[in-house]
């Protein structure tokens, strides 16, 4: 028996994995990423069905609850995804100061405009 937050999660997961198909025709990300995203929701999507599937793991690794075991994958992957953003922009950062500085050098005649305080 299927309970009505199983369906809202499933419709949600299955509409997820329509995203990122979406975002893979457009060529916006690779089939690596693809791929990744799909065992990451099909993962979410048995987990959502079976809920029994989370106990037998969590009982296998010494965790009390399926839900403590769901909760400890989420956070790692969440603080992986949030290291992996920081990494991204910190790079970005670097690239754009990189890129500022040449064409600040490209043109030095330019100066801004000073605002005069009043």
């Amino acid at each position: 028996m299927i309970t009505s937050i199983q369906l809202v999660l499933a419709l949600f997961i299955i509409f997820a994995i329509s995203r990122a198909y979406l975002r893979f025709r457009e060529k916006v990300i690779t089939s690596a990423v693809f791929m990744l995203w799909s065992v990451v929701w099909l993962t979410a999507l048995i987990v959502v069905l079976s809920p029994p599937t989370t106990s037998k793991m969590a009982n296998f690794l010494g965790i009390g609850r399926g839900v403590d075991f769901v909760l400890y994958v989420s956070l790692a992957i969440l603080f992986y995804l949030v290291f992996r953003l920081y990494v991204m922009i910190e790079d970005l950062r670097h690239e754009i100061t990189y890129l500022v500085r040449q064409i600040a050098l490209q043109n030095p005649s330019k100066k801004p405009k000073r605002r005069r305080r009043t």
